[in-house]
């Protein structure tokens, strides 16, 4: 495909997917997402919330939000790089505002993507619940009319390289003596238990 068709499809695509905010419903979704998913702080967050409630992968959590914040940051210097202006704001009207002129990547998708990649290697609960919010956050950049498709593809991928690179260092977190020291105290008293009542 060449450039000036692919170029077409992809403003076609964009022109598409901005036609279902001017759905009521639909806008105040996508709005919602956009002004949350804001330099990452809902995923920031959602990982010091995991952090506070997760006692046992306390260390885990921080460093799944420590590599979504590197996401990021990793997201806004390849923007100072390429440069591309955000789709015209004649032809697409977008719904939101945005914190700056650059397109490519998309920082929500690039956040957004770590952040279902970090949170999936933490716990099942994370892997349930991030995926489809983060495909959702992806979608809504697309819906307020601020990027390109292949803005958000190219966050996404970004974001999760990016999470997969740190997986290993999430796995490897230590967890909470408290924690561990409960379930080998459990563990031990079970068979004294036992034993107890068949005597």
């Amino acid at each position: 495909m060449r450039n000036a068709d692919w170029a077409g499809a992809e403003r076609r695509l964009l022109a598409t997917l901005r036609a279902c905010g001017r759905r009521a419903p639909v806008a105040t979704a996508a709005r919602a997402l956009s002004f949350g998913g804001e330099h990452g702080a809902l995923w920031l967050a959602a990982g010091l919330a995991g952090a506070a409630v997760d006692r046992e992968r306390r260390t885990g959590w921080l460093r799944g939000t420590a590599l979504i914040a590197g996401a990021h940051l990793v997201s806004m210097g390849v923007k100072r790089v390429v440069r591309r202006p955000r789709p015209g704001t004649v032809e697409y009207e977008p719904l939101v505002r945005t914190a700056g002129r650059h397109s490519f990547p998309s920082s929500h998708a690039t956040s957004a993507a770590a952040a279902a990649v970090a949170f999936g290697a933490l716990h099942p609960t994370g892997r349930r619940l991030a995926a489809p919010a983060a495909a959702a956050m992806c979608l809504s950049r697309l819906v307020v009319g601020v990027h390109y498709p292949t803005d958000v593809a190219a966050g996404a991928l970004l974001g999760a390289a990016t999470a997969s690179l740190g997986r290993d260092w999430l796995r490897t977190a230590p967890r909470a003596r408290g924690a561990v020291s409960g379930m080998v105290s459990g563990a031990v008293t079970a068979p004294r238990a036992r034993g107890g009542r068949r005597g």
